[in-house]
């Protein structure tokens, strides 16, 4: 059986929703420097080039990836598609795909907060945050290189039973839900702030504001960042400052894709110790030998002892 991804759907009305916000917001005094046409400009090439690049790629995790990691672990055995731990493999049912769902979702938020903790991975998803506005053309602002390490997050799914044509399209669905998260124009929405990942959670996700950075990885729930210990309500009382604190400070699409590349190998030259070598391409951004700069996780604990000082 196979599924259409529903981004195939999705792009035409993504290129709409920016036109429709871009329009309105030139419109209305209060939010007409929500969109700078430079970096508008710089998101939407490098959303043409993941694109691009995501047929290829998706090819690869969906028909070859996943497809090779079901069959492995869900041989037919007498006529009957069995996992090797011993149960029937998932069918179609309309249960299957809600589960499906919920385990995209828990792999989305351990995907989306490695690209946070881990600096070889942040420097491929830095490009998402790499712009200081917040709209729906920053949705479109993707890495390219997360391309290809993505799928590996999600084998495990396809792994224990369920079939890879289900899980693309819960991907989809996903991405869909993401992209429309990335505008202002929509507030608390009540009793979903209780479990669903919303628009305001988004803004403290981009924000550079030191209480809200590395907060709220969820796709479409927030559950999991409650689990884990890194959910955080917005404070309407609080300026948002969006962005990266280390920005490329360019419009180019190719230093924005590769700056922090650039930086990791610059700070490995630092030191001829392998292991701290290692920690600047692999440990947490601002991880560094001598402390000359800190990890988002180390100004949080040191923010918090000068405020309880005072």
């Amino acid at each position: 059986m196979s599924f259409t991804n529903p981004l195939v759907y999705g792009v035409p009305c993504f290129l709409a929703l920016i036109l429709l916000e871009l329009t309105y917001s030139k419109h209305h005094e209060e939010k007409k420097d929500l969109y700078k046409w430079k970096d508008l400009a710089a998101s939407l090439s490098m959303g043409v080039g993941s694109a691009i690049l995501a047929p290829l790629t998706k090819t690869i995790a969906a028909i070859v990836l996943f497809e090779f990691v079901y069959e492995i672990f869900n041989p037919v055995i007498d006529g009957v598609r069995t996992n090797i731990m011993g149960w029937e493999s998932f069918g179609y049912a309309w249960y299957i795909w809600i589960i499906c769902q919920l385990l995209d979702d828990f792999s989305y938020y351990w995907f989306h907060r490695q690209n946070h903790n881990v600096r070889f991975l942040w420097a491929a998803h830095i490009v998402h945050h790499s712009s200081d506005n917040f709209n729906l053309g920053t949705a479109v602002r993707n890495g390219w290189f997360t391309l290809f390490y993505k799928p590996l997050f999600y084998m495990w799914i396809p792994a224990i039973g369920f079939p890879p044509e289900i899980l693309v399209v819960c991907l989809g669905i996903e991405s869909l839900w993401q992209f429309q998260l990335h505008t202002v124009y929509i507030g608390k929405l009540g009793f979903l702030e209780k479990f669903m990942n919303t628009h305001t959670m988004h803004q403290v996700h981009h924000a550079q504001n030191i209480e809200y950075m590395d907060k709220n990885h969820g796709g479409f729930l927030n559950i999991f960042d409650k689990m884990f210990g890194t959910w955080k309500e917005l404070d309407e009382t609080i300026d948002i400052k969006y962005g990266v604190t280390h920005a490329p400070n360019s419009y180019n699409p190719l230093i924005i894709l590769t700056h922090e590349y650039k930086d990791i190998w610059n700070d490995m030259k630092k030191s001829k110790n392998w292991y701290h070598k290692f920690m600047y391409a692999f440990g947490a951004p601002g991880w560094s030998h001598d402390g000359s700069t800190l990890t988002i996780k180390q100004i949080q604990k040191l923010t918090k002892a000068e405020q309880r000082a005072l």
